[in-house]
C-alpha cells in the first residue's frame, strides 16, 4: 500500500503521526542526514536523538545503535520511532535493526528518500519486510521526480489509512471510519488535525511517466559510478563501498579524498570544482551541528565517525547524461596537486 504525498517530509510527518508519535517521546535517526529526517518528530513534540553512522556505508550504524539502545534501556529512555536513512541509495542493515527493534519494542520508519530503485537482501526497498513504513522522495534532484512530491509505503491497511488521513486535513468519506451516520452522499467527517498534504494530479502524471524509466536511469547511474570507480583507482580518494546484501541506486557519489596528500583543504577543492562549471556538495552537515539543534545539547564526542566524515565527505556529480569527458575533468580537477595546471 502506498499514500503519495505532496513532499517527502510531509510523508515523514504523517509516518510519524500514524505510529503515534507525540509530545514527551523519543526519535532517533542518523547524524548524518537532511534535516527533514528529523524535523519530522519535531513537528509532533517529540525529542529527537542522533546515532553514529557506519564508517564505511555512511549509514547509520547497528553497533553505535545498539549500544545506544542498551544505554537507553537502562536509563529508562528508550526511542519510540527509529529512523534509519539510505544515504546515497544504498540500504542499512535493515534485517539487523528490524532485530534490534524486537528486543527493544520501537517501530521503524526507512527514510529512503535516496533510494528509489535499490534494493535489499534481493527485495525492492519500499516493500518494508523489515520496517514499518517506508518514504520515497520525488524532488526535483531525486532519481525520478513529480516535481515535488512523497510516497509512503507499508504493508500495515490501519497505517495506511492514518497517514491518508493525515495526509487531507484529518478528513475521511469512508463510512466505516465515521463516528456518525453518514446523513448523504455529501457527508465527510474530520477525525483529526491533518495537513494538506496531497500530492497534485499533474505531479502525480509526471511521476507515473518517470517510473516507466526508473530501470533504465539506476542503470545509467551504475555506469558512471563504474566509471569513476575505474579513474579513481590506486589514487588517495576514498570511493563509496558496496555492502554485498543490497544494490545502491546510486543517487549520490560521495568520495572521501585525502585531503593532506592532495595538499588543498576541503573549502578548496569545492571551490574547485565550482570554478570549472561542476558543482560538488556535501550530504550533509551533521544534523546536530545546525543551530536550531545545536542548541539542544548534544555532544559531538558522541559521534565520532560523523564529525570524521564531515571533514573531507564530498558528493560529485552524477546524474544521467554526464559524459565520460565530464567525468575524466572531474576527477583531474581533484586530483591535480595545487598549484599544476591541468589539461583542460
Amino acid at each position: 500500500m502506498a499514500v503519495a504525498t505532496s513532499s517527502a517530509t510531509a510523508a515523514l510527518h504523517v509516518a510519524c503521526l500514524a505510529l503515534g508519535v507525540g509530545a514527551g517521546d523519543r526519535v532517533w535517526t542518523s547524524a548524518i542526514t537532511f534535516v527533514a529526517s528529523a524535523n519530522c518528530a519535531v513537528y509532533c513534540g517529540a525529542h529527537v536523538d542522533f546515532v553514529d553512522i557506519d564508517s564505511k556505508t555512511y549509514n547509520m550504524s547497528i553497533e553505535h545503535l545498539e549500544d545506544k539502545l542498551k544505554i537507553a534501556s537502562r536509563n529508562g529512555a528508550l526511542p519510540k520511532v527509529v529512523i534509519p536513512v539510505h544515504l546515497a541509495g544504498q540500504s542499512c542493515d535493515m534485517a539487523e535493526i528490524y532485530s534490534l527493534s524486537q528486543r527493544f519494542g520501537f517501530r521503524i520508519i526507512e527514510d529512503a528518500s535516496h533510494a528509489l530503485g535499490g534494493q535489499y537482501k534481493g527485495k525492492p526497498v519500499g516493500s518494508c519486510q523489515f520496517s514499518d513504513i517506508t518514504v520515497f522522495s520525488f524532488h526535483p534532484v531525486k532519481i525520478i521526480t513529480t516535481g515535488e512530491g512523497g510516497l509512503a509505503t507499508t504493508n500495515d491497511e490501519i497505517l495506511a489509512k492514518r497517514m491518508a488521513l493525515y495526509r487531507s486535513h484529518g478528513i475521511t468519506r469512508d463510512h466505516d471510519q465515521m463516528k456518525m451516520i453518514p446523513k448523504g452522499r455529501w457527508y465527510y467527517e474530520q477525525l483529526e488535525l491533518g495537513f494538506n498534504y496531497r500530492m497534485t494530479d499533474i505531479a502525480a502524471a509526471l511521476g507515473r511517466s518517470q517510473l516507466s524509466r526508473l530501470d533504465a536511469f539506476v542503470l545509467d547511474r551504475q555506469k558512471l559510478v563504474r566509471n569513476y570507480n575505474e579513474l579513481f583507482e590506486g589514487q588517495p580518494v576514498t570511493i563509496p563501498w558496496q555492502h554485498p546484501d543490497s544494490h545502491s541506486s546510486h543517487h549520490l557519489y560521495i568520495i572521501r579524498p585525502d585531503l593532506r596528500q592532495l595538499q588543498i583543504s576541503h573549502a578548496e577543492l569545492f571551490e574547485r570544482l565550482y570554478s570549472r562549471g561542476f558543482t560538488a556538495n556535501l550530504h550533509y552537515i551533521p544534523v546536530y551541528h545546525h543551530p536550531f539543534f545545536a542548541s539542544r545539547g548534544y555532544r559531538r564526542s558522541e559521534f565520532p565517525n560523523a564529525e570524521s566524515y564531515y571533514t573531507n565527505a564530498m558528493s560529485i556529480p552524477i546524474f544521467p547524461g554526464l559524459s565520460e569527458v565530464e567525468q575524466h575533468q572531474i576527477v583531474e580537477a581533484i586530483l591535480t596537486p595545487r598549484g599544476h595546471q591541468t589539461l583542460f
